[in-house]
């Protein structure tokens, strides 16, 4: 028998993951309500409170998705070609991106007034040009459904593996306000989109759907829910629509933490998940890397904070000598052009030895997002802390050890990062192919981390980057693009009609 929640007791028990339980809070049972959901994360035992009015909000932006799905296949190749055009050109028009610049600075403002990051929050000039190139790439990109993927011949009949649209596509982001425009690329392959954007930027959000987004949907003939934004700043609302099991794809971008959540509560619905979270690059110098090659790396994947950054360096302690100076002065050089320092964690006191004088026991500003902090320049951090990615506003913070071969640096990559992007600088080809074959990483490269990028290096407008955190990725690689988001629809063609089971061909029947 069922019945409808209603109320929560504090300390009422809430069984989870088969054999275990969790006790309801006196906030949680305080703040739920009739018509509230309650989400329990099987994997850990997570309380998530949806309150019925976010409920109802991200349902009807998914049922707009849904349903606008349904008439997609109404929709010419041409149509979607337009679209993108047309959302580019409404970017690229001073007097609309005035409106979402004007948004976008009230967001900022909030966010900064509330001591929350803002560096990759400004809808900049960069961002907006990056937006209009993405958008006009995807109207570039040859269409994808209705690709013969494979086509077996019998005797008498064919069988074709077609390339078809998988669904609704949802997307939960940190605030991004381009990573908006990325997510549409899923309409490339006839899919439509579904997304909830991070409270700090959702102002932004909702600029870019008003003046862009939806006068480009109608103009090119697209059902209007083809792309619905969740306009809601709880994060309740990323719960509530991962969980609606009419999701094709659910795809989290953010924080390690909430996307392996969302992630969870989004598997437990049955939906399948692409998850972007923790990044972090891992650097390499083996006993015969080039000084000069090593400091130009160093240098070059240092320019800004994103996932793909420089994080962890290790050095061989053959090298270390020479090389750990030459990394120091490349991350110095990387601060003085933001202007603002830099810091520096070490592992092991072989590390320690390492340091030239003025490092240890020497203060430093450091700026974070609630404004400039006097902190130590470096940092003791224990090995098992290795993995821990570091999110930095303007100065450039790492992690440096000093490690006795290349195998072991691999191991510690395998171990303890989120196994993400790795890079090695060695002269010894061998040294390469042995990395390679043994690091657990789906990005793997022998120069700077930076490249790790769907646009970049792939020339497709990425909706995410995926590490191997939680296992490698079946069928697809760690870019996810728009293009890439598609089933397989199997259809036969019979040219003998007497065909059956019992044979290639049956002659027809008499009488």
């Amino acid at each position: 028998m069922t019945a409808a929640l209603e109320t929560l007791t504090a300390g009422m028990p809430i069984p989870f993951g088969g054999n275990r339980v969790a006790t309801v809070s006196e906030a949680l049972a305080a703040a739920f309500k009739p018509g509230d959901r309650l989400v329990v994360v099987q994997e850990t035992g997570a309380l998530l409170h949806v309150p019925a009015a976010v409920q109802a909000i991200a349902q009807d932006a998914v049922s707009r998705a849904h349903d606008a799905f349904k008439e997609m296949g109404k929709v010419s190749d041409e149509q979607i070609t337009k679209f993108f055009e047309l959302f580019a050109n409404r970017l690229a028009k001073d007097d609309v991106w005035a409106k979402i610049a004007k948004a976008n600075a009230a967001d900022v403002d909030k966010a900064r007034s509330a001591g929350r990051s803002t560096t990759r929050l400004t809808a900049d000039a960069k961002m907006r040009d990056g937006m209009i190139d993405g958008l006009r790439g995807w109207a570039s990109t040859p269409a994808g459904r209705g690709k013969v993927l494979e086509a077996v011949a019998h005797e008498g009949w064919t069988v074709d593996l077609i390339a078809a649209p998988l669904g609704v596509v949802a997307f939960v982001f940190e605030g991004r306000p381009n990573v908006f425009a990325d997510a549409t690329g899923v309409l490339r392959s006839g899919n439509t989109v579904v997304f909830r954007i991070g409270s700090d930027a959702l102002g932004t959000a909702k600029a870019i759907v008003e003046h862009a987004l939806e006068p480009a949907l109608a103009a090119s003939g697209l059902p209007r829910g083809a792309a619905a934004l969740v306009e809601s700043p709880a994060r309740s609302a990323g719960w509530a629509m991962f969980s609606d099991h009419r999701l094709g794809l659910a795809v989290a971008r953010g924080s390690g933490a909430a996307v392996a959540q969302l992630g969870a509560v989004a598997r437990q619905a049955g939906v399948p998940v692409s998850l972007h979270g923790t990044g972090g690059a891992w650097l390499v110098a083996d006993a015969t890397a080039d000084a000069a090659r090593f400091a130009a790396v160093v240098a070059a994947s240092l320019d800004r904070k994103v996932c793909n950054t420089l994080n962890v360096c290790c050095i061989d302690h053959q090298r270390a000598a020479e090389l750990v100076p030459v990394f120091l002065a490349a991350l110095e050089r990387a601060g003085q052009e933001r202007g603002h320092g830099c810091k520096l964690h070490v592992v092991g006191e072989s590390t320690v030895r390492c340091l030239p004088d003025g490092w240890l026991n020497t203060r430093t500003q450091v700026r974070r997002a609630e404004g400039d902090i006097e902190e130590d320049r470096a940092e003791l951090l224990s090995q098992d802390q290795l993995g821990r990615e570091w999110e930095w506003e303007d100065t450039p913070e790492v992690t440096l050890a000093v490690v006795g071969s290349l195998d072991q640096a691999i191991d510690w990559f395998n171990d303890y990062s989120p196994q993400f992007t790795a890079s090695l600088i060695s002269e010894n080809p061998h040294a390469h192919d042995h990395f390679y074959a043994l690091v657990n990483a789906p990005f793997v490269g022998d120069g700077f981390t930076r490249w790790v990028d769907g646009q970049y290096a792939l020339n497709r407008p990425e909706l995410g980057l995926s590490n191997w955190e939680h296992g490698r990725l079946f069928a697809r690689g760690g870019v996810l693009a728009g293009d890439g988001v598609f089933t397989v629809r199997a259809r036969v063609r019979q040219a003998d009609p007497h065909l059956d089971r019992g044979g290639a061909a049956t002659p027809p029947r008499k009488g």
